[in-house]
C-alpha cells in the first residue's frame, strides 16, 4: 500500500511540474509579446549615439530652413553651419538641463512625462510631414525619439519654468561634474508607443485659425519683431508689462512648442527696431528703450547655437527707429526713421562676413522719413510712403541700388494717396502696398509698382466702409535732402500705448 502510495505521490508532483512548466511557458510568451508590443526598454545611449541622433534632427530642420532667394551662393551643408562641438553643446546642454531638474529641484522627467509629450506633439504638430521625418530620421524608434527629440524640449521648458518660479538664474543649477559625456542617461524599465501623428498633408484646415501654444509663449509684448526660418518663428525685444526687454523666443510649429532665446550677449532692450533673416542668422538693428533713448547697435542671433554676436558700431548709421531692413543676400540695409527729433533720409549697408557697417548715399534719395515700407527686389530696395511727423505724409519713394550705390525716384503718376503705417510685400515681380493712414483718413486702397516700368498700378478697391473711402488730401511733395531734418518741436507721433504697467 505504502509503495503504491508513493507512485500516486510522484505520478502527481511530475503532472503539477508538468501544469506549472506550461502556465511559466504561456506567461513568458505573454510578456515577450507585450514587451513587443509597447516597446519596454532596457537599453542606454551614450553621448557618442545622442549627438548622431541630435546631427540627425538638425540635417531635417536644416533641410527646411529658408535660404533668401537674393544669397547669391548655393545653400551650404549643414556641417558648415553647426560644427561638431555644436552639436555636442546641445546634447551637453539637455543632459545638464535633466540632471539639474533631478538633482537640485528633485524634479526628474519621467518616462511618463517624455510619452505625454511625444504624444501632445504627435496631436498638435503643425508641420506633420516634417515631423515624420524627424521620426524617420531617428529610425522611427519611440525610445530614440523620447530621449532625443522629446527630452530636449521638455527639460528646456521645465527648467525655464523652474527657474522662474524660483527667481533663479538656471545657469547657477548647472554644477554637475564633468563626466556628463560618458554618463548614460536611462529610464529603467522605461516604456514608450510611437504615436500617430495627426493626419493632414498640409497640416491645417483651410480657413481655420489655431492658436499657438500659450503656456510657455513669451510674455505678451508689442514693438518687437520676428523673422521665419523656415522651421521656426524668432521672436525678440518689444515693450512688455514689466517694460521694454531683451528677451525672445523660438515657435516650433513642429511640435507646437516655444523655446526661450539666449539672455547671454544680447543688445540692449528695445521696441521698434528691425530684424532680417540671412538663411543662418536673424540680425536686429536700431530701436528705442522707450524713455528717449535710441540706438545705433545690434546683433546677430543664431539659433542653431543660441548665441548673440554684436553688431559693429564703427561707421554705423545713427541711433533711430521706425526705420526700415532689408536683406539683399549679403547686406542688410536699414533706412530712415527718427530719433525723435530729426528725420533721416540716411541709411546704411552692414556686411555680417566682415562685420562692417557702408553708408548709402544721399543723393537722390527720398525725402527723410519715418514709418515708410521697404522690400527687396533681390537687386534693388524700394522704399515708399511714411511720414515726416503728422500731418506731413507722402506719396513718393525711391529705388537704391546697392551694387552703384545710387537712387532713382519711384513714379508718382498714378501712385496710391499719401499715407503711413502702411504695409508692402514683394511676391517676385512688383511691390504690393496696401492701408495705412493719413491724419483724416483710414484707407482700405493699395497699389501695384512694377520696379522695370516705374508705372504703379493701382489695385481694385472693395466695397468701401465709412473711413475705407477717403477725402482727397492735397499731397506734399518731397524733396531729396542730403541730411536729417532738425525739428525743434517736433509734432507728437501717435505711439500704440501699452497696457499699465504694474509699480
Amino acid at each position: 500500500m505504502k509503495k503504491q502510495n508513493k507512485q500516486w505521490i510522484k505520478a502527481h508532483l511530475l503532472r503539477g511540474g508538468f501544469y506549472l512548466l506550461l502556465v511559466l511557458a504561456g506567461t513568458l510568451v505573454a510578456l515577450f509579446r507585450l514587451e513587443a508590443r509597447v516597446n519596454i526598454s532596457h537599453r542606454a545611449l551614450t553621448f557618442a549615439e545622442r549627438v548622431t541622433y541630435q546631427r540627425a534632427i538638425e540635417e531635417v530642420y536644416w533641410s527646411h530652413g529658408i535660404w533668401p532667394e537674393e544669397n547669391l551662393n548655393p545653400k551650404p551643408s549643414l556641417d558648415a553651419v553647426m560644427s561638431e562641438a555644436e552639436l555636442e553643446k546641445k546634447v551637453e546642454d539637455y543632459l545638464r538641463s535633466s540632471e539639474t531638474l533631478q538633482d537640485s529641484w528633485h524634479r526628474p522627467i519621467t518616462a511618463e512625462d517624455l510619452q505625454a509629450e511625444m504624444d501632445r506633439m504627435a496631436e498638435n504638430t503643425k508641420q506633420p510631414e516634417v515631423l515624420r521625418e524627424v521620426f524617420g530620421a531617428l529610425g522611427n524608434d519611440p525610445f530614440v525619439i523620447a530621449e532625443c527629440l522629446v527630452r530636449p524640449v521638455l527639460s528646456e521648458r521645465l527648467i525655464t519654468s523652474f527657474a522662474q518660479q524660483h527667481r533663479g538664474d538656471r545657469l547657477t543649477s548647472w554644477e554637475v561634474d564633468g563626466n556628463i559625456r560618458t554618463r548614460k542617461m536611462i529610464l529603467a524599465n522605461a516604456t514608450y508607443t510611437l504615436p500617430p501623428i495627426s493626419d493632414g498633408t498640409a497640416g491645417c484646415t483651410p480657413d481655420t485659425w489655431t492658436p499657438t501654444d500659450v503656456p510657455h509663449a513669451p510674455p505678451g509684448r508689442l514693438g518687437h519683431t520676428a523673422v521665419w526660418t523656415g522651421s521656426e518663428m524668432i521672436v525678440w525685444g518689444g515693450d512688455a508689462r514689466s517694460g521694454v526687454v531683451a528677451t525672445g523666443g523660438r515657435y516650433d510649429p513642429l511640435g507646437d512648442s516655444w523655446i526661450k532665446t539666449s539672455n547671454t550677449s544680447t543688445p540692449t532692450p528695445r521696441e521698434f527696431h528691425t530684424a532680417v533673416w540671412t538663411g543662418s542668422e536673424m540680425i536686429v538693428w536700431g530701436g528705442d528703450d522707450g524713455n528717449g533713448n535710441y540706438f545705433n547697435t545690434g546683433g546677430r542671433y543664431n539659433p542653431s547655437t543660441d548665441t548673440w554676436t554684436a553688431t559693429s558700431t564703427t561707421n554705423a548709421p545713427d541711433a533711430r527707429d521706425f526705420h526700415t531692413a532689408v536683406w539683399t543676400g549679403s547686406e542688410m540695409i536699414v533706412w530712415g526713421g527718427t530719433d525723435g527729433v530729426n528725420f533721416f533720409n540716411t541709411g546704411g549697408r552692414y556686411t555680417p562676413g566682415t562685420d562692417s557697417w557702408a553708408a548709402t548715399t544721399t543723393n537722390n534719395a527720398p525725402a527723410a522719413r519715418e514709418r515708410h515700407t521697404a522690400v527687396s527686389t533681390g537687386s534693388e530696395m524700394i522704399v515708399w510712403g511714411g511720414d515726416e511727423g503728422l500731418p506731413v505724409v507722402f506719396n513718393t519713394g525711391g529705388r537704391y541700388d546697392p551694387g552703384s550705390d545710387s537712387w532713382t525716384a519711384t513714379s508718382t503718376r498714378s501712385a496710391p494717396l499719401a499715407r503711413t503705417f502702411h504695409t508692402a510685400v514683394w511676391p517676385g515681380s512688383e511691390m504690393i502696398m496696401w492701408g495705412g493712414a493719413s491724419v483724416r483718413n483710414r484707407f482700405n486702397t493699395g497699389g501695384r509698382y512694377c520696379a522695370q516700368s516705374g508705372v504703379p498700378t493701382p489695385t481694385v478697391t472693395p466695397t468701401p466702409t465709412v473711413t475705407a473711402t477717403p477725402t482727397t488730401t492735397p499731397t506734399p511733395t518731397a524733396t531729396a535732402r542730403p541730411s536729417p531734418t532738425p525739428r525743434i518741436a517736433p509734432t507728437p507721433r501717435p505711439r500704440p500705448t501699452p497696457p499699465p504697467r504694474p509699480r
